[in-house]
């Protein structure tokens, strides 16, 4: 029984409270995200190499980002900034290093494809939200949510 108690006391004063702090994090909808990713195609086929990254337009909230960690981890990122409220320059694009992607708008915030960690900005608390991949075999894989 005080064991119990431990943990109610815990789970009490742990998880209440208004904890505003990622309150600017709350902009992205859970968008619907379906995608079948064969990296045998051109369009995929830098998903065969480490630390490389493809964008897919048509999905998430402003796309998806995909990225290779290594040869069995395949990560799937929505494109949009979860910083920001939805705008035109609130997309996320490569910055020419293949893992680290950059909002276009005046803040210029950056997020790591290899964690979905900020990086610089405006970030603080966000993270990019994830999708799930599951790999098919024969180097195709299912992007969902």
């Amino acid at each position: 029984m005080k064991k119990l108690s431990i943990i109610l006391f815990l789970l009490l004063f742990t998880c209440s409270g208004d904890d505003n702090s990622s309150s600017n994090c709350n902009f992205l909808f859970d968008a619907g995200v379906n995608l079948v990713v064969n990296t045998n195609l051109p369009q995929f086929n830098q998903l065969q190499n480490n630390i490389n990254s493809v964008y897919v337009s048509g999905q998430g909230n402003n796309g998806v980002w995909l990225f290779r960690l290594n040869s069995s981890t395949l990560l799937a990122w929505d494109a949009a900034d979860p910083s920001h409220a939805p705008e035109a320059c609130s997309t996320l694009t490569d910055s020419g290093t293949g893992d680290i992607v950059v909002c276009g708008c005046d803040d210029a915030n950056q997020y790591s494809l290899a964690t979905g960690a900020g990086l610089e900005g405006n970030t603080q608390p966000c993270t990019l939200q994830p999708y799930r991949v599951d790999d098919l075999g024969n180097n195709m894989f299912l992007v969902s949510n």
